[in-house]
Parts: C-alpha cells; sequence; structure tokens
C-alpha cells in the first residue's frame, strides 16, 4: 500500500509552513472546526479540551504572538486563525490530577479539527513552539488548566512573501518511518507479524508536503 491508498483527508493533510496573509476565517467556517473537535471520542464523555480562538488581528493573537518561538514567529503569524488548545483534565474541573488520557483526548479532538480544515480546503499546522505559561498568563487561563500546542489554520501562501528558511520548508518531502519500526505484536520491539509490505513512506507532492 502507498500513502495514496489512505483516505480523504488524511491522504492530503500536511502542515505548511506559509500561509496568506490577507485570507480571512469567518465566524462560520471557524464554527464548523470546532464542532469538529466537539465530536471528538472521549474517555468517560468528559471532553477535557477547551480552545482559545485567535484570528489573525485579534487581543489572544496579539497575546500569542510576542510570545512565539524564533522558528514559528515568522510563520505562525499570517495564518487566518490560530487555536490554543488546552487540557482541562479534573473531573470536576478544579484540578490537574493525572493528564495521560485527558492529553489523549485533547489530541484526538485537535486531530479531528486539522481533518475537518482539510476537508474544507484549508490547512493546519500544529505547533508547540511559544512560551506556554506566559501565553497563559496573558490569556487569563486558570491553574487547573494547562496551555498544550497552537493550531495554525488557513490556505497556503506565496513562498516569496517570507523567509528563506520558511520558504525552503515547503519543498521538503513528507516522510514517515516504516510500520515495522513502530507497530509491535507479542512482545515490545518484535515488528508485528501481519504488516503486509506497504511500499515507500514518502509521499511526494508538487508543493512538497512536510509534516
Amino acid at each position: 500500500m502507498n500513502p495514496v491508498d489512505i483516505a480523504e483527508p488524511l491522504r492530503s493533510r500536511w502542515s505548511p509552513s506559509v500561509f496568506d496573509a490577507h485570507h480571512e476565517l469567518g465566524d462560520e467556517d471557524i464554527t464548523r472546526l470546532l464542532e469538529a473537535a466537539q465530536w471528538a471520542p472521549s474517555s468517560g464523555n468528559r471532553q477535557p479540551w477547551r480552545y482559545v480562538v485567535a484570528p489573525r488581528g485579534s487581543a489572544a493573537h496579539q497575546v500569542l504572538v510576542p510570545h512565539l518561538s524564533r522558528g514559528n514567529s515568522g510563520w505562525v503569524p499570517r495564518a487566518s486563525v490560530v487555536f490554543l488548545s488546552v487540557v482541562v483534565p479534573g473531573a470536576d474541573g478544579n484540578e490537574l490530577g493525572d493528564l495521560l488520557i485527558p492529553v489523549h483526548d485533547v489530541g484526538q479532538a485537535s486531530a479531528h479539527l486539522t481533518l475537518q480544515a482539510r476537508a474544507m480546503g484549508l490547512h493546519a499546522h500544529q505547533f508547540g513552539g511559544f512560551d506556554h505559561d506566559a501565553v497563559a498568563a496573558g490569556l487569563g487561563i486558570p491553574a487547573t488548566a494547562r496551555v498544550i500546542a497552537g493550531i495554525a489554520v488557513g490556505v497556503r501562501g506565496d513562498p516569496a512573501e517570507v523567509s528563506e528558511r520558511d520558504a525552503e520548508r515547503e519543498h521538503r518531502v513528507r516522510s514517515r518511518r516504516p510500520l515495522e519500526e513502530s507497530v509491535y505484536g507479542e512482545r515490545w520491539d518484535e515488528p508485528w507479524t501481519g504488516v503486509v509490505a506497504s511500499g515507500p513512506t514518502t509521499a511526494e507532492d508538487p508543493a512538497g508536503p512536510t509534516g
């Protein structure tokens, strides 16, 4: 099997680093993305995810941008909207407690959001390079919650408008390690013997998908 055999929108999902800095998303489109996250699987239906919505130029966006890492400061601000995923793991929302399953559920909700974005003709790029504590303080996020990651969403832009470093990312080949190195059977590090030869672990694309 090849990556092309995977169903849409997984097949064409990737993480661009060049967004159109003029494209805007309306409230209806943003709501559709959040609804996709809303219907993700959830252990005990606790739904520990929360999202801060930061359209480009909004007050929340202005809190985030100064705290982006150097590597993210060039491309993230160009996205149409950034979602900040937050976990509230306590059943009653009053304590952090065990983060393992709640963070897993937040990851699922964010995956749903990114796939919905692709189904809508958009692209999403998740990132963790920012000062989480400073952003949480700036947004008034309580100590009972924890900021997990950002999800930049928009449409692809012109590489000529960005730095050489960010433009170069658009031409990398999307790749993954072979399944045999990630999937185990009867014991750890013993590959599951049912893996069918899956062919190449790279996905060529005229635009050079990266992530």
